[in-house]
């Protein structure tokens, strides 16, 4: 048995209503006759001259369209989209059931909004079925437009997610380049504050050695000019002595 799948009741795709599959032929596909007689056998008795187009457009509708299927109670369901053809009042109807289910799930006007792009999805499909009915070339090319449309938004989005998970990256880089740049800022100002310290200390030293210098100077000239003063003392004596035994005795 294939996966079980829950009909959407809240579409704007016209279906059919459900019909019961015999268990017997769970694997025949919805364009089978076999299949249609034990569906619908008033119908495989009655048909009519166009019968074969017919399968035709329901054997396109439901490429299209596939069918949708689900258990219930043990038994096995399947619900076709719906060959009718649609009039102008169906069209209208559309048109007021989009716009009204547009307002009951409160889609955004502008933007990415997943619920509008859903109900727009769903009236181009229900477009396409009212197309394909009266012309199954239109609905066909039609059908390449929605793949087309399809293609081209999930490009956009996996761009778009790239691209966000690409700034990501980059916020991070760039955050955690700015961590870096704090680590060497902080370590910057340590080795200035540090150098300060001992440009302070070298600053001291040289004073006191200046200072240093300025008294052993001090000092140095004071011991100079006592010396000088000495010898210049010792030198008027000797000269006064001299004088005194070169002069001649009166």
């Amino acid at each position: 048995m294939g996966e079980r799948t829950i009909p959407a009741t809240n579409t704007l795709v016209k279906y059919d209503n459900p019909v019961l599959v015999t268990k017997h032929d769970p694997k025949k596909r919805p364009s089978d006759t076999k299949d249609k007689a034990a569906v619908s056998p008033t119908r495989a008795k009655s048909a009519p001259p166009t019968a074969d187009a017919k399968r035709e457009t329901e054997e396109i509708l439901n490429g299209i369209l596939p069918p949708k299927e689900w258990e219930e109670d043990g038994q096995k369901w399947r619900q076709q989209v719906s060959t009718t053809p649609a009039t102008r009042l169906d069209v209208v109807n559309l048109q007021e059931q989009l716009d009204m289910r547009l307002q009951q799930r409160q889609a955004r006007e502008t933007g990415i909004c997943p619920v509008r792009r859903e109900l727009y999805t769903q009236c181009f499909d229900e477009l396409i079925r009212q197309v394909t009915i009266n012309c199954a070339e239109r609905g066909l090319l039609l059908l390449r437009v929605r793949d087309e449309m399809r293609m081209t938004m999930e490009a956009y989005q996996a761009l778009y997610c790239s691209s966000i998970a690409f700034g990501m990256r980059k916020a991070l880089q760039a955050e955690q380049g700015k961590s870096d740049l704090q680590k060497d800022v902080d370590q910057l100002k340590e080795e200035k504050v540090e150098l300060e310290h001992q440009l302070s200390d070298l600053r001291q030293k040289a004073e006191q050695s200046e200072r240093r210098a300025a008294e052993l100077r001090t000092a140095e000239e004071k011991k100079h000019a006592e010396e000088i003063q000495f010898l210049k003392k010792t030198n008027q004596q000797l000269k006064t002595q001299l004088e005194g035994i070169i002069a001649p005795k009166k």
